[in-house]
């Protein structure tokens, strides 16, 4: 229970997907152990505790209705909107859905564990924070936190508020492509951000080195060994048990070592404030 949880407050789980993307098109789609990512992701994040309700946040393209409807067959909420303005689908997804709180996804990023969101959303209440990340810190050099989670296990806790006034002020479409960039990248540290760091009961997660998203061929073939062995032994394997197979595997890491991650604030040079 979140005792700071205000009397009818909506937390409001969103998962960002859509079937195109530049490195790997249809990866949302692609098997896990036989069954597609999204999937995967869903019925992981499902057990989350404190999360009200999930809304997948798809676009309105033709080529995306497969994702309604999974949505629609896993019994979860969607909203479709623009492909190229996720800030403005991201944004009218929590006003459809009334939300006060948001836990925020992307559905590249299977191996989240529901235990790590509701522990993030009581960081965020017990710091009364505006916004809390244990992994966004590293696309920008305005915040000065690090990121000690592996690339792959980001999770965003906000206000809904902040995200919606910043989709009235911010018109730039290379900021809009990042919903939440105009919150943690600022001069003027407007909003109180807070670090969820991987310490304590999360120290043996302290493994920034490693790569857990599915972005290239190399990542998809990473994720799928993992889901493969994994699933042999139960379904609802936790994020730290991938962690330790590859701890323990040095031929499984090697997959996708070469892989170079995407930092935003490095590959355009904008600025929120």
């Amino acid at each position: 229970m979140i005792v700071e949880k205000k009397e009818g407050q909506n937390i409001v789980l969103t998962i960002e997907a859509r079937m195109g993307s530049t490195r790997l098109p249809g990866k949302v789609l692609k098997p896990l152990a036989g069954v597609p990512l999204l999937q995967q992701l869903i019925n992981r994040v499902k057990y989350a505790k404190h999360v009200d309700k999930i809304v997948l946040a798809t676009t309105t393209n033709k080529a995306d209705d497969v994702l309604e409807g999974i949505a629609i067959e896993l019994g979860i909420d969607f909203f479709r909107g623009s492909e190229e303005d996720v800030l403005g689908r991201l944004a009218g997804a929590l006003k459809a859905f009334k939300a006060d709180v948001v836990v925020s996804l992307t559905g590249d990023n299977p191996l989240i564990d529901p235990i790590l969101i509701d522990d993030m959303i009581r960081f965020f209440y017990k710091g009364n924070y505006d916004y809390v990340s244990n992994a966004h810190m590293q696309h920008t050099d305005l915040w000065e936190a690090e990121r000690t989670f592996p690339i792959g296990l980001g999770v965003q806790v906000y206000k809904s508020s902040i995200l919606l006034e910043i989709d009235e002020k911010i018109k730039k479409m290379d900021i809009r492509e990042h919903p939440t960039f105009a919150i943690y990248h600022r001069h003027d540290n407007k909003y109180k951000l807070g670090a969820f760091s991987a310490t304590g009961k999360y120290r043996k997660w302290n493994h920034s080195e490693l790569r857990l998203t599915i972005d290239t061929e190399e990542d998809y073939k990473l994720i799928s060994s993992i889901f493969e062995k994994l699933s042999l032994l139960k379904s609802n394997f936790s994020t730290l048990e991938a962690i330790k197979l590859l701890l323990n595997n040095p031929s499984l890491r090697s997959i996708n070592k070469n892989v170079e991650q995407k930092i935003v604030y490095k590959e355009r040079n904008i600025n929120a404030s």
